[in-house]
């Protein structure tokens, strides 16, 4: 079954009725409207008859209704528009501290050309202070722009007051209009502003529609140039099929405000009054009455939005904060409001729409009870949406997957650098060259090596994440050219969340894994959590003669990588469901295969230095290698080994946090070629899992290992690169 939709703030689907208004222009009434036939004539009427359903609604003339691409670009017409026509005048700009992207960041780039910007706070309730706001005014201020509506909390701002307050000075006013319009009235004469932005979106019309109102007399510089569309002011052939559709969604929306907001009122008070009875401790973010009738913005404390919205499967909402493993990515809107950290993690935004039923509410409310009520400190029993199947989909109780998880380098790097050095001779290997295992010498043919590693799921099934696991965290050992001795478990179990069989599935796995290694998992340590996470602490031993480390690749060396990389994009494709159940497969054969066979065989060769590619991606564990060896290093794109389908995935943008940590620690730090698109640097920056040996092996030796490593059934094992002169580590993709 598809999930209750309760996110009508993000975008509302496309009104029945607004669909068959557009079908005549998919179809017969195709005609250019600038064309001076009977097929043009068609479709210019059709847009001027929009175009008088907007100005119906907003209560302004036609001629006032400029039609756009959609609230961003309509947002970025009226702010620079208006700038840049009225420089001479002022280069002063008031806004608020709330605004979304569409405005703040059109106000920074106006920063950028000698522009200057107030941004102006709001109280707890988030409205804007309007005494901070007319202190703000200055001589030489032309433009303030404050949205009608917050789209986060719903909190409505006091636009016919500024108004008020503007109404003997030569300052334009412009608001965005995009989550009020088709919630509230928005007569343009009643607020008072001179220009107002709408998306089509977010009142039951197509995306890619919205429109501009500027009052007559305003006067705003062009931003696309062309033929003279839409008075002269917007450039390019109409979308006449959207128009069409906007305008439609603007006459219901003034026909039935009444009816639709009452509707969405009465459902979004039904779910806060549920919540509030169930959660005393939970807070409602915003105005408490001055605020869109359908929005419900509620905070749980020392709870993460992410994993309420990973595991509550049931329902569609939207996160005010992402938690990652060390920090919490709190919305700027909730900051303004000086929402305390450890609420504002745990915030939700529910939004309603017109269709939202009594029966959808209820629905909704018995999932969020579930998994807010299993992840609170106090909570006992388990509790699951799999529980009748007794099938467990892992991803679903956590975030940050597998070895995305862990901390970012940056702060790595920095916490060890405040810790002291080991000054113990025996230490062979510490945390002075990055590895990930440490090496103790016994005797002159015996040293140990002692690793640990852990993480969170990055499969739904637990028997596979176990597997997967295990061979994570035996691969810190082949890296080091050392064989594995024994194992024992680190267990962080949700016991209130996930039932014993879980647990029990996992550890099966692992031992499973840790069997064809040859060794055994012979006890360990748990520790209750509030999501999933296992690993292994690994004791092996290696010859003190023959110790791999991330120290030691010499000028010249090839560098050979033995798996195919893009785990962490793929693993997050197939979370949020847009990669297939094949690709998960595939996922888990390359994750759970050990590198066993990989060091076996390049031990017969001259190995200069080696680690595995894991959390901090390709890029990240190459520079590890080349600053610890002093050297430079190449790598050539183009022979990098990605997993199949890895490419579209990074292509759609939807990269991983994990993988975008990544980018930023190698920035400076690795050298791109202008011509490499940014899907290709996700893919080298990404997050691994389980990934390959990175070795850097003598050169004349380099073909003949690949050869070897192939012959073994190492398929993907590939020279991606070389050690070039000695240097500060610096990495060249090629």
């Amino acid at each position: 079954m598809k999930p209750i939709y309760l996110d009508y703030n993000a975008t509302t689907p496309i009104d029945p009725e607004v669909a068959d208004a557009m079908l005549p222009y998919l179809k017969e009434d195709f005609g250019n409207p600038s064309s001076g036939h009977y097929y043009g004539f068609r479709t210019r009427a059709a847009i001027e008859t929009a175009r008088s359903q907007v100005a119906n609604m907003l209560g302004c003339g036609p001629d006032e209704i400029v039609f756009t691409s959609g609230g961003t670009e309509s947002n970025n017409y009226a702010i620079r528009g208006y700038a840049f026509s009225n420089r001479q005048k002022g280069r002063h700009i008031i806004t608020s501290q709330i605004e979304h992207p569409a405005v703040l960041e059109v106000c920074r780039y106006l920063e950028g050309y000698g522009f200057d910007v107030t941004y102006v706070s709001v109280d707890k309730d988030g409205i804007i202070r309007l005494d901070e706001f007319e202190k703000a005014i200055r001589d030489d201020t032309i433009l303030v722009t404050v949205m009608l509506a917050n789209n986060e909390v719903g909190t409505l701002q006091p636009i016919s007051e500024i108004a008020e307050i503007l109404k003997d000075r030569v300052i334009c006013l412009h608001t965005d209009a995009a989550q009020a319009v088709g919630k509230i009235p928005t007569r343009v004469n009643d607020l008072g502003v001179d220009m107002l932005s709408i998306a089509g979106h977010k009142l039951y019309a197509p995306k890619g529609i919205g429109a501009l109102y500027i009052r007559r007399g305003i006067d705003l510089e062009k931003f696309m140039f062309g033929a003279d569309h839409e008075a002269n002011r917007r450039a390019g052939t109409e979308n006449v099929l959207e128009i069409v559709g906007l305008g439609t969604a603007c006459r219901l929306a003034g026909m039935n405000l009444n009816e639709y907001s009452a509707n969405m009122s009465r459902t979004r008070d039904r779910m806060q009054q549920l919540l509030v009875d169930e959660f005393p401790q939970m807070k409602i973010n915003g105005h408490i009455e001055k605020r869109l009738p359908n929005t419900l913005s509620v905070s749980f404390p020392n709870v993460e939005a992410n994993t309420i919205i990973s595991e509550a499967v049931g329902i569609a909402v939207s996160a005010g904060a992402a938690c990652h493993t060390d920090s919490v990515d709190v919305s700027h809107v909730l900051v303004a409001m000086e929402v305390p950290e450890h609420i504002a993690m745990g915030t939700l935004r529910i939004s309603t729409g017109r269709g939202t039923t009594d029966d959808d509410i209820d629905a909704a409310f018995d999932e969020l009870r579930r998994v807010v009520g299993s992840l609170s400190e106090t909570a006992t029993g388990i509790a699951s949406v799999e529980a009748e199947s007794g099938e467990y989909k892992l991803t679903r109780f956590t975030h940050g997957l597998g070895c995305a998880c862990k901390l970012r380098p940056q702060m790595l790097e920095e916490v060890l650098s405040k810790l002291p050095s080991s000054d113990d001779e025996n230490v062979l290997v510490g945390t002075e060259s990055s590895d990930d295992a440490a090496v103790y010498l016994i005797d002159e043919k015996t040293a140990i090596v002692q690793t640990v590693d852990f993480f969170t799921p990055i499969v739904d099934d637990p028997y596979g994440f176990g597997q997967i696991a295990a061979a994570n965290s035996l691969s810190d050992i082949y890296a080091m050219g050392a064989k594995p001795l024994f194992a024992l478990s680190v267990v962080c179990f949700p016991s209130n969340r996930l039932p014993q069989s879980v647990l029990v599935d996992i550890l099966r796995g692992a031992h499973d894994k840790a069997k064809e290694a040859g060794i055994s998992i012979i006890g360990g340590h748990t520790v209750d959590d509030t999501e999933p996470k296992y690993g292994l602490a690994v004791t092996g031993i290696v010859d003190p003669s023959r110790i791999w480390t991330n120290r030691g690749a010499r000028p010249g060396d090839r560098i050979i990588l033995t798996k195919s990389i893009g785990t962490g994009l793929l693993a997050t494709a197939a979370k949020q469901g847009t990669v297939g159940p094949e690709v998960a497969d595939i996922l888990l054969n390359l994750m759970s295969t050990l590198n066993k066979t990989a060091a076996d065989v390049l031990s017969r060769f001259e190995i200069h230095a080696c680690t595995d590619v894991t959390g901090f991606g390709l890029a990240g564990h190459l520079h590890e290698m080349a600053v610890a060896s002093g050297v430079d290093m190449t790598l050539e794109s183009s022979s990098i080994p990605f997993i199949d389908g890895a490419r579209e995935v990074a292509v759609t943008g939807a990269i991983p946090g994990g993988t975008v940590s990544n980018m930023e620690y190698v920035e400076g730090k690795v050298e791109w070629p202008q011509s490499l698109d940014h899907a290709t640097k996700a893919l080298i920056c990404d997050a691994q899992t389980s990934g390959g040996l990175l070795a850097a092996i003598e050169p004349n030796q380099a073909e003949k290992a690949v050869k070897a490593l192939h012959d073994a059934g190492v398929l993907d094992a590939t020279i991606i690169g070389q050690a070039e002169a000695r240097g500060l580590g610096i990495i060249t993709v090629r």
